[in-house]
């Protein structure tokens, strides 16, 4: 009986620690949210420095707002139980009790484990989802660039040609007016 009693135990410190450790990837995600790309998209005229001051009082900002999750406020009812209870069957009625509490014991870890685990796939997808508009909207911002990037080449070639006329213009005025000026200089020396 005692060994089942150090099996139970021994699994809900294991599932303890497994839920801990996937609480702790939950957070990592929720903290991860916003990138220093989102806002820079936000507030283009912002420099890096102010974007970290911002993004890091936001997330401190936000986590203050987020209540705790079903898993997290009953994660305080699985902390060990400090003290005589712990390593003491006598303090039970029966060694049943004890055994009992223990399987109890795991049975609610294993529970706010799986919980813990559906949350954590959730953010996961959630996490996925974002990556995926980001590099959908990188593409779309990309492929606007090399349209805008050959519009600017036709533009600027016709900007040359223009340029090109203007120029051609310009000397066929000059020629003009040499002509014309001649020819008054011409008709001033005929008398006219």
């Amino acid at each position: 009986m005692d060994k089942d009693i150090d099996i139970w135990k021994q699994r809900n410190e294991i599932l303890h620690k497994k839920v801990n450790r996937q609480m702790d990837e939950i957070k990592d995600l929720n903290e991860k949210s916003e990138t220093i790309f989102d806002l820079a998209r936000k507030y283009p005229n912002k420099t890096y420095v102010e974007l970290e001051a911002y993004r890091d009082a936001d997330r401190q900002e936000e986590a203050q707002q987020i209540p705790l999750s079903e898993s997290q406020q009953k994660q305080e009812e699985l902390e060990p139980i400090e003290g005589e209870e712990q390593d003491n069957p006598e303090l039970f009625k029966t060694e049943i009790d004890y055994h009992r509490y223990w399987k109890d014991m795991y049975e609610k870890e294993h529970k706010l484990r799986q919980e813990a685990e559906g949350e954590l796939t959730i953010l996961k997808g959630i996490e996925t989802n974002r990556v995926k508009e980001a590099q959908e909207a990188l593409a779309n911002a990309l492929e606007v660039n090399e349209s805008h990037q050959k519009f600017n080449g036709k533009l600027q070639e016709r900007l040359t040609e223009l340029e090109q006329e203007n120029i051609e213009l310009h000397a066929n005025n000059k020629k003009l007016t040499l002509k014309i000026e001649e020819r008054i200089d011409n008709m001033r020396k005929a008398g006219m």
